[in-house]
């Protein structure tokens, strides 16, 4: 495959303007002229190898930065968005969506919540929900669809939460540390049989633990709790900055910012990351070493995107058995819907059937792309019988260029064209022509119906 060329202009504009520099300047700086400056900021050249190394020994610029983030997100989001039957049969091509994504995201970013306004107005209308004459019937993205936005947008990575849960158990052991900081608080913790998991009675200073609760569970509700009580202006300050448009949304993001620092407490970014590396990536020892559960160590792999000291670029995603998305990060070119479930072809829809199993795959999008793919069931017990069990599935991967690193492509066949399965994002976007588990038409796509005759599917994609 031939390299793929750089255009990173909005990225060069925005540092250029926080480092309050002309453009003449920040030219002079980068040892280039001010037309090919100009020519770069706009997209109308590529960012040169020169270019490159001066920000990384100028400005010490983590490169990887320019070639990944928003860009391919917006693409994917607005092809979903314009896969919308509202906007018809004829959809800006490809080459469009990139240029808006690369020059101007602040409208891409407006089209997107634009779209999102008009699906939410057709749902209420839809469902008669009395939404007309309601003094709250706002025309707002749901809180929840904020708060992942928010998170999307970040790369799933929040630097300062990050660091200070890094330095909160950079000395020893988590649970230790959460025991002897709440200690000093004047907090007992006492386990007890209980239907919630946390409970913080703030009068009598008692954090109350589900008996329930696995282990893992308990000592990262503990972590939770330590991040709200000791980091509240820390997470104050984060949420101020993100601009929520509702209380709702921030109340959300707030407990979304404490389970980060939980989880990046329990696996202190150097170490978890040296561990993955040392362990090639495996789940089971990394659980084990860190005290934490299979979701919590795939979950804690996507946000290894500390710049300067990134790891590899994983997606993770949960799904419920009706195949809803309830949790997605990409840090790959790889995208998820915004709007109802993945493909249908995807392991990780298996992952019910199998139990206890970790399920392998060697996946390609549509762009050509391979990944290899980690499925597996995260059911949650009740803990006692008749309890309901709450059941998903979470699949972790990264791109096959990876695979050395991964132990789960140990004798996958990577080099073998055949192994791939074809999957796919959203089959309103897809452009696999004949794909036998097909729900809906490609909306880009023209369609040919012939009477006389029937394929995989009752019509034809052009």
């Amino acid at each position: 495959m031939a390299p793929q060329k750089l255009y990173a202009g909005a990225k060069l504009r925005e540092m250029r303007t926080r480092l309050t520099l002309t453009q003449k300047d920040f030219a002079a700086k980068l040892g280039v002229s001010l037309p090919y400056l100009n020519q770069m900021e706009n997209n109308n050249r590529p960012v040169s190898t020169t270019v490159v190394l001066a920000l990384a020994q100028e400005f010490g610029l983590d490169v990887t930065e320019l070639s990944s983030g928003d860009s391919e997100r917006l693409v994917s989001d607005m092809r979903e968005a314009l896969a919308d039957p509202v906007f018809g049969d004829d959809a800006p091509p490809l080459a469009d969506l990139r240029l808006t994504a690369s020059n101007a995201p602040a409208l891409a970013r407006a089209f997107l919540e634009l779209h999102r306004a008009y699906r939410q107005t057709h749902e209420r209308l839809a469902s008669l929900d009395e939404a007309l004459g309601r003094e709250d019937s706002r025309i707002q993205p749901s809180p929840w669809e904020e708060v992942r936005d928010f998170f999307h947008y970040c790369d799933n990575y929040i630097d300062a939460v990050d660091r200070a849960a890094e330095h909160f158990t950079s000395d020893g052991d988590a649970r230790e540390a959460a025991i002897a900081l709440l200690k000093t608080l004047g907090i007992s913790v006492l386990v007890s049989k209980m239907d919630n998991l946390r409970h913080f009675d703030s009068s009598r200073r008692i954090l109350h633990l589900s008996n329930r609760a696995a282990p893992q569970t308990q000592v990262f509700q503990m972590l939770l709790q330590v991040a709200l009580l000791r980091q509240n202006e820390l997470l104050e300050a984060t949420l101020d900055a993100a601009r929520f448009n509702s209380d709702e949304a921030r109340a959300i993001a707030k407990i979304g910012l404490a389970n980060y620092f939980a989880g990046a407490a329990l696996m202190p970014y150097g170490r978890f990351l040296a561990a993955a590396q040392e362990y090639r990536h495996d789940l089971e020892l990394l659980a084990t070493q860190f005290g934490a559960s299979i979701e919590q160590v795939a979950h804690r792999l996507s946000t290894l995107q500390r710049p300067g000291a990134k790891g590899i670029p994983f997606f993770f995603v949960r799904v419920d058995q009706a195949g809803t998305i309830t949790k997605r990060h990409s840090a790959t070119r790889l995208q998820f819907a915004r709007f109802g479930g993945a493909c249908p072809l995807w392991n990780v829809h298996r992952a019910f059937e199998t139990p206890g199993r970790f399920l392998r795959q060697l996946a390609e999008t549509p762009d050509g792309v391979r990944y290899i793919s980690l499925a597996r069931d995260v059911s949650k017990s009740g803990g006692s019988f008749g309890s309901p069990v709450q059941r998903y599935a979470i699949a972790l991967g990264c791109e096959v260029r990876h695979a050395d690193m991964i132990v789960y492509a140990d004798n996958m066949g990577v080099d073998n064209d055949s192994a791939y399965e074809p999957i796919g994002i959203s089959c309103r976007i897809c452009e696999r022509q004949q794909c036998h588990q097909r729900s809906v038409p490609p909306l880009e796509r023209r369609l040919t119906i012939n009477t006389d005759r029937r394929g995989v599917l009752p019509y034809e994609v052009s």
